[in-house]
């Protein structure tokens, strides 16, 4: 007969279904959040939604592997990375915008961004890069927020031990 727990070390198990479905489901979970992101101009979502549903990718990591796994998986100086490559492409595109506009001060008007020949192309292309740039920033921000949270409460559980 199959044993289905893993000691963690600490007298917790960890159920082996729940690993593999977790492992399954990250993916896919991702995936809906990237469709999400970049159809949140046309249609229902956007950045802050698909940010949320990639974050709670992570969250799903954690909850089945550990902190301690799923912070060797995705490190701190990865998160501040992507939180500051959010931030810079949105701030970027509007900038880009404001220079474009040759003088109008556009901010965010993308369809002053020369991308294509088309003024409805550009802005739906500029209207997609904000997009990218909301949902990256989101995720990066709410999984810091969730890991700072766990790792408080580790600390705290260590600290009683």
């Amino acid at each position: 007969m199959p044993r289905e727990d893993r000691d963690t070390g600490k007298g917790k198990s960890r159920s082996v279904v729940v690993e593999t479905v977790s492992r399954l489901m990250v993916p896919f979970i991702q995936l809906f959040a990237l469709y999400v992101i970049i159809h949140g101009a046309g249609g229902p979502g956007g950045g802050f939604q698909g940010g949320v549903i990639f974050a709670s990718s992570f969250v799903l990591y954690v909850i089945a592997f550990g902190i301690v796994k799923a912070g060797n998986r995705f490190p701190e100086h990865a998160n501040i990375a992507l939180f500051s490559t959010g931030v810079y492409l949105y701030a970027g595109v509007g900038l880009l915008c404001v220079i474009c506009s040759l003088g109008a001060a556009q901010y965010l008007n993308y369809g002053f961004i020369p991308l294509t020949h088309h003024f409805e192309e550009n802005r739906a292309l500029g209207m997609d890069l904000v997009e990218i740039g909301i949902g990256i920033t989101v995720m990066a921000v709410i999984t810091s927020i969730f890991f700072n949270l766990v790792w408080k409460r580790e600390e705290i559980e260590k600290g009683e031990d």
